[in-house]
């Protein structure tokens, strides 16, 4: 008996805010399912700007995915098809009780794999899934790493924005030691790039080097077709087809497919 292939589960995570990790995961998504691969995009972030970003007003849901993780409840009760051809499961200000509400229960670290799990048991087929991290190490995060075969780390190619990085790094060693042995680091994605210059130059060539991380590239420019995106609640695939932001994307999301099917 043949059986289904397993999705690739990819957490997109910086504990630095400001770096593009939701629009990333975003236009990353949207560009895979212009490939054909169906996806599913979780907000683990209370401020869920990438449910916002996506056309739906938080303040709108019943459900979400606080009710998921804290509940119990059934993801497909609460998963939303969007107009980007990729499926959400919502954040609302709730979540930010979620943490709270874990920090006391056994195998925290583990509930958002077990939700995950059951997506995949309910026979909804996806290919791939994103997570969106919050910007900080804590609970969320964690069980977002537990849950994936691999992290993607957005960073700001404009300042000097690393120091997390290490942080982060050290967050994923603790995560392979007690509770995800198979977590892979595969890189990290340079954002708001502005390749005119020279400091944007030396910090892309030094990132590689820095923290011994491949480099996924290309570069994701810097451009206001960003900014105008999540208020049209489309991803810049969408509201400006063929910018050189929406170009980079798909790039992006062509070498993290290539990626996926390195054997582990």
């Amino acid at each position: 008996m043949s059986t289904t292939p397993a999705p690739v589960v990819l957490a997109v995570a910086n504990q630095k805010g400001g770096v593009a990790k939701t629009t990333s995961v975003a236009s990353v998504g949207a560009a895979l399912a212009e490939l054909g691969r169906s996806v599913l995009l979780v907000d683990l972030d209370p401020q869920a700007c990438l449910t916002f970003s996506l056309g739906i007003d938080p303040e709108d849901l019943e459900l979400s995915v606080h009710h998921v993780l804290t509940k119990g409840l059934d993801p497909a009760e609460v998963i939303i098809e969007t107009d980007d051809g990729v499926d959400l499961l919502p954040a609302t200000i709730e979540l930010a009780r979620a943490e709270a509400d874990l920090l006391t229960r056994t195998g925290r670290e583990h509930v958002l794999k077990g939700a995950l799990d059951d997506v995949a048991t309910e026979g909804r087929r996806y290919d791939w899934i994103l997570l969106d991290c919050p910007p900080s190490l804590g609970v969320m995060t964690v069980a977002a790493l537990t849950a994936a075969q691999a992290v993607l780390i957005p960073l700001q190619c404009e300042t000097l924005s690393h120091r997390g990085v290490g942080q982060l790094l050290d967050t994923v060693h603790d995560v392979r030691r007690y509770t995800n042995r198979d977590l892979e680091v595969w890189g990290v994605l340079p954002t708001l790039y502005d390749g005119r210059t020279q400091h944007a130059r030396t910090v892309l060539e030094t990132i590689s080097e820095t923290y011994d991380l491949e480099v996924v590239g290309p570069p994701i420019p810097k451009t206001i077709k960003f900014a105008e995106a999540p208020a049209a609640g489309r991803s810049i695939l969408a509201t400006s087809r063929s910018s050189k932001g929406a170009r980079a994307y798909r790039e992006v999301a062509e070498n993290l497919l290539r990626r996926s099917t390195v054997p582990r």
